[in-house]
């Protein structure tokens, strides 16, 4: 693992040279209109989370213990989360006490069509930062109940999620989808078909509207905005540090200033 800093964000850059391959190999193998997740593997199970949603090991991972919270039935990766979604995401954010996030749509990063939401444990790396990107998140700017922060250099809003710390699972869905919602509208992201990445830990929500799948080949999802990014080989990683993480999130988001 390489740290790059940028801007008072230690990034952490990840080079894995095989998973475009094993990626590409699993779709080719896929038949067409196929659904891994239904039915799942059994041996990638973890647990039933609810009455709709069920955890899964994340099959091809980059980070240790990182798993999957899927809906048991077809739901459209692009459609809007419902409080169900928030209910069971944060049932296992609380166990894991990790980092929850959502690719909204193959441009924000995500693989498959069905909906599955995924949670990391944290800290992401040593240190008393839960992410690199807390390091920018205590000094925002609120306007009523969502902020902005002023070292990110595209288009977000931030809320802190402290009131739903000692929240059960059903109380706190409904605080996180009311600003979900919220945030969503702000970006005229309700829609299907909006990309956007959406990230939480017991602290704090962020929300990122999105505008490409990747920059010079390098692909971001959710935790490139957490601070984690992953590269293909060396050259990529010389273009990262050449150009700044916070460009490329930048490029991939909607840029501002």
């Amino acid at each position: 693992m390489e740290v790059i800093e940028d801007r008072g964000v230690a990034f952490l850059v990840r080079i894995a040279p095989g998973i475009p391959r094993v990626q590409a190999a699993r779709v080719g193998r896929q038949p067409e209109g196929s659904n891994p997740f239904l039915p799942y593997d059994e041996d990638l199970f973890v647990a039933d989370v609810s009455d709709t949603h069920v955890c899964l090991l994340n099959k091809f991972n980059v980070l240790d213990d990182h798993v999957l919270i899927v809906t048991r039935v077809f739901e459209p990766q692009e459609s809007a989360l419902r409080r169900a979604d928030f209910e069971a995401l944060w049932a296992c954010i609380l166990e894991l006490d990790g980092l929850g996030f959502y690719n909204a749509g193959r441009i924000a990063g995500a693989s498959q069509p069905h909906r599955h939401l995924q949670v990391v444990p944290t800290p992401l790396a040593g240190g008393p930062l839960r992410t690199p990107i807390d390091a920018l998140l205590e000094d925002v700017r609120f306007d009523d109940s969502l902020g902005n922060a002023r070292g990110l250099p595209f288009l977000h809003a931030v809320a802190r999620l402290r009131s739903c710390a000692q929240l059960t699972p059903s109380d706190a869905a409904g605080v996180l989808m009311a600003l979900y919602s919220e945030m969503a509208r702000a970006f005229g992201c309700e829609r299907p078909g909006r990309p956007y990445n959406l990230l939480l830990t017991r602290e704090w929500m962020l929300f990122v509207p999105r505008t490409r799948a990747h920059w010079r080949g390098i692909p971001v999802n959710a935790l490139g905005f957490a601070g984690a990014l992953l590269v293909h080989d060396r050259e990529q990683l010389s273009n990262l540090r050449e150009a700044g993480p916070m460009q490329l999130l930048r490029v991939v988001a909607v840029g501002r200033g």
